[in-house]
């Protein structure tokens, strides 16, 4: 029974590693023996488990879409004012990538999701489950196929920049002011 308890706890101390790799370097740049050694193994440990960097990948995202913070938990946004959704719907997205970016599971998605494919699907999964249906619900789902879109490519580019890229002008704005600059650009595209 230790046997398992152990064998347990070095798996999962591997796919933390990994997500946290994932999560800062991409799947292009995140190696095996940097995993191993941030789990404090050997290599070849990682390999027995996983098989593969592209084993050690899946696993790190299964973990990551059965992870609670996969869910955006969007507001209901039906009682949300017209003229305060924009600024509701950035104060909800940055507060939610302000939460632990390292483990968190969207991170790792989007920076992988630009090399690799099974990232950019279920990014997209998370985007038509969660985001289209909570803008159908107030725009109506023919302008929010159209708009859902729009949103979503202005809110990862932010994500990009603050908290991937860490482009200095955005990272120095608090997120009482980010959200300030940010909403108004969103509210353009909601009256589209």
């Amino acid at each position: 029974m230790a046997t398992t308890s152990r064998s347990d706890q070095t798996r999962a101390a591997i796919l933390r590693a990994a997500r946290e790799r994932f999560a800062a370097h991409g799947y292009e740049l995140t190696t095996i023996r940097a995993v191993a050694a941030d789990a404090s193994i050997d290599p070849s440990m990682v390999m027995r488990y996983f098989g593969s960097k592209q084993g050690l990948f899946d696993a790190a995202l299964a973990a990551a879409q059965d992870a609670p913070e996969v869910d955006l938990y969007l507001p209901d946004l039906t009682a949300v004012p017209a003229d305060q959704l924009a600024e509701t719907l950035v104060r909800h997205f940055v507060q939610r990538w302000e939460g632990d970016p390292v483990d968190d599971a969207l991170l790792v998605l989007l920076r992988s999701a630009v090399t690799n494919e099974q990232a950019a699907t279920r990014m997209r999964e998370i985007f038509v489950t969660q985001v289209f249906p909570a803008l159908a619900a107030v725009l109506g789902p023919e302008r929010a196929a159209g708009v859902a879109g729009l949103i979503a490519s202005q809110l990862l580019g932010l994500a990009l920049t603050r908290y991937l890229l860490r482009l200095p002008p955005v990272t120095a704005l608090d997120r009482a002011a980010l959200i300030a600059a940010y909403a108004p650009a969103v509210a353009a595209v909601l009256r589209a």
